[in-house]
Order: structure tokens, then C-alpha cells, then sequence
């Protein structure tokens, strides 16, 4: 090898620092993901965005209308129904989800034999498809020969019809929402497993025991994680609850299960108010936003991090 290839090479593995070569991996590995999110998320919503603002039925041309849909939207009942209805379901699915989540990481998450079976069988109820997961609830739900309703009868408590009594419903499918847990479940129990072992070493050489170790180490270097995990569940929650709301329930009984997401397709594909469907998912996107970037500027600087 001459001189100058030598030379060269250490030239170019000095070119960049290994913290500027981390983060340039890093972005490399996001690159598949930020494409696809661009193509199939960013370009539809911008579509949306424009549609919010004319008359279209998906049959004639779209006319402008500037903010004539918001104004209609704000004045229907159904709307606000939908919306304290998304609200409650949130309100109830993602801090039971982040719960179970922690609490089954916090179980799982040391190496013993066994552990990865649990594991995966818990994380089968993110990979199920949620027809199929709607309708494995469906039954188990069923307020007749339902197996929830069996065991309740059993322990000798009220057997409530689930899905046809209205106040049950929404608290159903919130229920339901939390079992879907094996994505939180191993993004913390990674978390947990990444924490500087010498903090538990030392508390415990101080003599603290499993609650002081979780309430004064566990619990702040996590928070973070399931700070992300909430804003997750709330935000992903109401998207995916379409699938169940639609086989389930049809948004009843009345407008008890009625979410945005189910009305806005209903307003849409059964209606045709393409305009108003859109000038909802909008305010959607936009109270997404808010509540996202809110959550971003108040946790700034949190956590930990080891030079790279």
C-alpha cells in the first residue's frame, strides 16, 4: 500500500468525528422510514389539508369555500359527540396501556429461562390484525355466552351487556385497547435494561430495597420513556380504534362509540362531505400537532445520554 493511500485513509476516518459518524448513521437508518412516512402520510395529509377548504363529493370538481366546512363542522352536535367521545376513550385506553406495559416490563425484563416465551405472547396482541383482534373481542365481550361475562357470573358480580348498553361501550373498547401492549412493553423493557447499573448497585448498598430502587431511580430515568409511550398511546389510540368501532360497535349504541376517525369516514365514504370530513381530520392533525409539540418543549433535556 503507498504512502499516499495511507495517508488518505487516515484523512478520511479523521474527517468526521464519532459522534458526527453516529448521528450520520442514524439518519441513514430513518431515511426508509422518513421516505415512506413522506409518501404515505405527509402527501395525503397535505391533500387533505387542501380539500379542507372546498365542496367535494368525489363525483364533480372540488370548489372552494375557504373556511366554510370549519364553520359547518363547529356547528353540528355530532362533531363535538365525537370529539368528547375521542377524548374519553384516550383519556381511559392509554394510561391503562402504558400501565400494563410498565408493569409487564418491570416483570420480563431480566434474563431468565423462560422470559422470551413470555415475551413474544404478549407482543402477538400488537402483531394480531385488528379485524381479527375485533373479533376475538367480539366474542369475548359477548354479554350471552361471552367468557368475561361467564367469569363475572362465577365470582358472582354484575354481568353488564357490553357493547349494547351505552354507558359500557366506550369504557369496552377502551379495555380492549389497553391489551395491545407488546410494543410498549419491549421499548421499556429495552429502556430498563439500558439504565447505569451502578445507580441500583449503590442503592443498594445503601440498603434500599425494591420499592425505594423504583420509586428514586426507576421511575425518574424512565419517565421520559413513558411520557413518549402516552403521547404515543393517545395519539395512535384513536386511529386504531377505527377497525373495532366499525365491526363493533357501527358508533352505537346512538353515538355512544362514535369516535372522529369513524365519523370522518362516515362524512366521507357513506355522505360524500369529502370538504367536511377533511376540515375535521385537520383539526385533528392540528390538535395532534399542538399536544405533540407541547409535550416536546416541556421535555427537552430530559433523560440521560453517555457521550458517543
Amino acid at each position: 500500500m503507498s504512502l499516499l493511500t495511507v495517508q488518505g485513509a487516515r484523512a478520511s476516518s479523521y474527517r468526521f468525528s464519532p459522534r458526527m459518524r453516529h448521528h450520520l448513521q442514524l439518519w441513514l437508518l430513518l431515511m426508509p422510514f422518513l421516505a415512506g412516512a413522506l409518501l404515505l402520510i405527509g402527501l395525503p395529509a397535505l391533500i387533505t389539508f387542501g380539500l379542507a377548504f372546498t365542496r367535494y363529493d368525489a363525483l364533480g370538481t372540488p370548489v372552494w369555500v375557504g373556511l366554510e366546512n370549519f364553520a359547518a363542522i363547529i356547528r353540528r352536535e355530532v362533531f363535538w359527540i365525537a370529539v368528547r367521545n375521542s377524548l374519553l376513550f384516550a383519556a381511559i385506553a392509554a394510561p391503562l396501556q402504558v400501565t400494563g406495559a410498565l408493569l409487564l416490563a418491570l416483570l420480563l425484563h431480566p434474563e431468565r429461562r423462560g422470559v422470551h416465551l413470555y415475551r413474544s405472547s404478549i407482543y402477538l396482541t400488537t402483531v394480531i390484525p385488528d379485524v381479527a383482534f375485533a373479533l376475538i373481542w367480539l366474542w369475548l365481550l359477548n354479554p350471552l355466552y361471552g367468557p368475561i361475562n361467564a367469569l363475572l357470573g362465577w365470582f358472582g358480580a354484575p354481568q353488564p351487556a357490553w357493547l349494547i348498553e351505552s354507558g359500557t361501550a366506550l369504557p369496552a373498547l377502551a379495555l380492549m385497547a389497553a391489551t395491545r401492549v407488546g410494543e410498549g412493553m419491549l421499548l421499556l423493557i429495552a429502556a430498563r435494561q439500558a439504565l447505569p447499573v451502578v445507580y441500583f448497585d449503590a442503592a443498594m448498598l445503601d440498603g434500599a430495597g425494591r420499592w425505594q430502587s423504583f420509586r428514586h431511580i426507576t421511575w425518574p430515568l424512565l419517565a421520559p420513556w413513558l411520557l413518549l409511550l402516552l403521547v404515543r398511546d393517545v395519539v395512535v389510540g384513536a386511529h386504531s380504534a377505527f377497525t373495532p368501532v366499525y365491526i363493533m360497535t357501527g358508533g352505537g349504541p346512538g353515538y355512544a362509540t362514535t369516535l372522529l376517525p369513524f365519523l370522518i369516514y362516515e362524512e366521507a365514504f357513506s355522505h360524500l362531505r369529502i370538504g367536511q370530513a377533511a376540515a375535521m381530520m385537520a383539526v385533528m392533525f392540528g390538535v395532534i400537532g399542538l399536544l405533540v409539540g407541547f409535550v416536546f418543549q416541556r421535555t427537552r433535556g430530559w433523560g440521560y445520554g453517555d457521550d458517543v
